[in-house]
């Protein structure tokens, strides 16, 4: 009998609390990440949503309450993949930021140069591989950052307000670079300040206000006729506190 692939999905968090001392960054949130269309997480400043990502990542873990993937309490990241909001270049080329994120997936055997050509092809890249990634547009940074990402052949891939610093034009590369690869059947779970965008990639859309899940719900239906007045209040652009 065959065994099934391992998977990490669903990401559950049951109850959870996250506390710095006597600072409550999240109290008691539930949330069923599953695979499918994009999971956005939206809401005001300090609401927790980056921190909901780094517990998904298994990056932190809770004060309280339980997170599971795919049923095991087990942070092991090998499936999952994270793009921060201003990442990090390594002092090399485009291509070898690449080989370094092959290489710490699955040894040096496993870089080849048609497996980094590709990558950087998937996200519009292939024309600066040998560019200094430090000497990259914001914007060429950011979608290398998700080559990077990718390098890892990810279940899940958590977004950190990848377009928060970002004009439009490149903010539109970016966002094609994550609607095709959640077409690919990546799930994405992506924090970001901007409705529009939220409108654009969300499948579901969980709205956290001050560490609290207010509202996880459809994309469509959230946007259409929210369910509690802190909704409706937020996409009217009223403060939201």
């Amino acid at each position: 009998m065959m065994r099934a692939p391992a998977t990490d999905l669903p990401i559950v968090f049951d109850a959870v609390n996250l506390q710095v001392g006597d600072l409550v960054i999240l109290d008691g949130v539930s949330l069923s990440l599953a695979a499918g269309a994009p999971t956005v997480l939206i809401g005001p400043n300090g609401s927790g949503k980056s921190t909901l990502i780094r517990l998904g990542m298994g990056l932190l873990a809770p004060s309280r309450g339980r997170i599971t993937w795919g049923g095991h309490e087990d942070p092991d990241g090998a499936r999952r993949a994270m793009v921060f909001q201003r990442p990090m270049m390594l002092r090399r080329s485009a291509a070898k930021n690449v080989a370094y994120a092959l290489a710490s997936r699955a040894g040096r055997r496993a870089v080849r140069p048609e497996r980094i050509a590709t990558l950087l092809d998937r996200v519009g890249l292939a024309h600066l591989a040998d560019r200094p990634a430090r000497r990259l547009s914001g914007g060429e940074q950011q979608r290398l950052a998700l080559a990077r990402a990718l390098a890892r052949d990810p279940e899940v891939l958590f977004l950190d307000e990848p377009t928060a610093s970002l004009d439009p034009a490149s903010t539109k590369a970016v966002e094609e670079i994550v609607r095709a690869t959640a077409e690919s059947g990546v799930k994405i779970v992506m924090a970001t300040h901007d409705l529009g965008q939220a409108r654009r990639l969300a499948g579901d859309v969980a709205f956290l206000v001050a560490g609290r899940m207010i509202e996880h719900a459809p994309a469509a239906r959230f946007f259409s006729s929210p369910a509690t007045p802190e909704g409706s209040a937020f996409l009217r652009g009223d403060l939201v506190l």
